[in-house]
């Protein structure tokens, strides 16, 4: 199967969310010729409160931070040939990744998954489960290890 744009979703605090699945992105972007698009979403507080526990520039602050991490890691594992472009986003991580399926005209998602942790998934469920399931586009999840 033949894609023409490929979104990536990466997660700036796990790596292997670019070790391991934006090398296969890479490929299979090359293989089919498509245009790569790399996303990150930096979340925002959630509430008003927990905000106000913050400095009131750490959110822009997080966002450059951000915006230069996703950069260094495109540089180094995205060859220079490849139609790629960078999507940095602030707010839900479902949402946005949702929204740039549909901005960019990706056909296929490409993301890794964190080791299940029932925890974790009670609170606030799975990222990947999520996408699966309400993307109107076919998604390769990339199962990370159990620790």
């Amino acid at each position: 199967m033949m894609f023409k744009s490929i979104l990536i979703p990466i997660d700036l605090n796990h790596e292997e969310t670019w070790t391991e699945a934006l090398p296969l992105a890479v490929s299979m972007a090359r293989e089919s010729g498509a245009a790569l698009h790399v996303t990150s979403v930096v979340p925002d507080f959630g509430s008003a409160i927990v905000q106000s526990y913050f400095p009131a520039d750490f959110e822009t602050k997080a966002l450059e931070r951000a915006e230069s991490e996703l950069e260094k890691i495109v540089a180094e594992a995205v060859p220079a040939d490849l139609k790629c472009q960078l999507h940095l986003e602030h707010g839900s991580i479902r949402k946005h990744i949702m929204d740039q399926v549909r901005a960019t005209g990706a056909d296929l998602i490409i993301m890794a998954a964190h080791a299940p942790d029932q925890f974790r998934e009670i609170l606030v469920g799975s990222h990947a489960d999520w996408i699966v399931r309400h993307a109107p586009v076919s998604v390769f999840v990339l199962r990370s290890p159990a620790p």
